[in-house]
């Protein structure tokens, strides 16, 4: 494992370490090197930060580790400079449409918003980037790398996507979630609402041909449930994938974020595993430690127990995810979801089958790109959302 040490010797000290990609495991790697004084240049072949999103809502998790994940990126040099909304409590849904109030006794979620507008987690983090030093350079591709590096460029392909509407509301503040596979197959519909701002969206892992049919749908059910009136929305999409690499290494450099497959395969909730990635990266380059040591001692089992859950709910269907809902909701949400998060005796046993399902990426064969507008067809590698 030695050789997977980068060097830390004076002459590599001085060298500039390029991180190709500037979204959130990119500008975190960045920030945390310019910091323990490296100087670091981004490159971002997108003309600005954020430009997959469109100010869209979306939660940083706050159960699959022990504290805060505020506090953790604060202790290991992010400042919260991006508004995050401490979300506590909501309501979810089953198939057959019956709410479950879900509370937890510590914030459950950070409501951000994605992209690069001001206060977005995207813009947050570059303008905390650029405050300690980091050279940014838009607009230009990385075609080849000298010297130390670090590879974000985000998600290759598309193992599950989201799709709805951005819009302006006069509702009051909530937080939804449905799981019905006839909104959103072998997912979640999701309304997240704020400051008179909403996001509405299926986020489904299958089934993406009818992509517009579960969107028209999920739009349906929460304006019948909740009495949703959305002014002047706007479409978005998004997409993800999931594996586990086997080195997270490419040509002697960490790669971090969605590129290297760091997501959370039952549910998506990815960032903080994208800005995990993105400090250990930096932690190896400044210590000259080990990088795929270090990933695998703190997200590896992390994504196991993903990938377990996942065939889990896959196999529970619709009425598993009932019982599911029915536990939490009688439960400190924050715990129990923190418990589903950690290896179990159940998720160790599953995982060698899960892995052999999930060898290869949860490819949807709806998509064939044939007469096919779903976000992937419509967006993929090479496109901007």
């Amino acid at each position: 494992m030695a050789g997977n040490a980068p060097s830390n010797d004076l002459k590599s000290r001085s060298d500039p370490i390029t991180i190709v990609g500037a979204g959130p495991a990119g500008l975190a790697c960045a920030i945390i090197l310019a910091r323990a004084g490296r100087k670091v240049i981004v490159r971002e072949w997108h003309k600005t930060v954020g430009s997959r999103f469109h100010g869209d809502y979306q939660g940083l998790e706050n159960w699959s580790g022990k504290r805060d994940v505020l506090e953790e990126l604060n202790e290991a040099g992010i400042e919260t400079s991006f508004n995050a909304h401490p979300v506590c409590d909501g309501t979810a849904y089953d198939y057959r449409g019956e709410a479950y109030p879900i509370t937890g006794d510590r914030t459950l979620y950070y409501l951000v918003q994605r992209g690069g507008q001001e206060g977005s987690l995207e813009q947050g983090l570059l303008e905390q980037a650029v405050s300690v030093g980091v050279d940014i350079r838009f607009g230009e591709r990385a075609t080849s790398i000298k010297g130390p590096a670090v590879s974000a460029i985000g998600p290759r392909s598309a193992d599950a996507i989201a799709a709805g509407y951005i819009f302006e509301t006069g509702e009051a503040d909530s937080n939804h979630i449905a799981f019905d596979n006839r909104l959103a197959p072998h997912g979640y519909a999701y309304l997240l609402i704020h400051n008179g701002r909403g996001t509405l969206a299926s986020c489904m892992f299958s089934g993406f041909k009818n992509q517009a049919m579960h969107v028209a749908r999920s739009v349906k059910f929460f304006e019948d449930k909740t009495g949703l009136k959305m002014n002047s929305p706007r479409p978005f999409g998004g997409f993800g994938n999931f594996r586990i690499p086997n080195t997270a290494m490419q040509g002697g450099h960490p790669l971090i974020g969605e590129q290297a497959g760091f997501q959370d395969m039952l549910a998506g909730f990815g960032m903080r595993y994208a800005l995990r990635s993105g400090i250990l990266a930096a932690q190896s380059l400044i210590e000259g430690s080990d990088y795929i040591r270090l990933w695998r001692a703190q997200l590896l089992p992390l994504l196991k127990t993903g990938i377990s859950n996942r065939f889990l709910y896959n196999a529970a269907g619709d009425r598993g995810a009932r019982l599911a809902l029915q536990d939490i909701s009688r439960s400190n949400a924050s715990a129990r979801l923190h418990r589903l998060y950690q290896p179990s005796l159940l998720t160790k046993i599953i995982f060698p089958l899960a892995r052999r399902q999930f060898r290869h990426p949860l490819h949807d064969p709806s998509c064939d790109h044939i007469a096919c507008q779903c976000v992937w067809c419509e967006h993929g590698v090479g496109h901007v959302i």
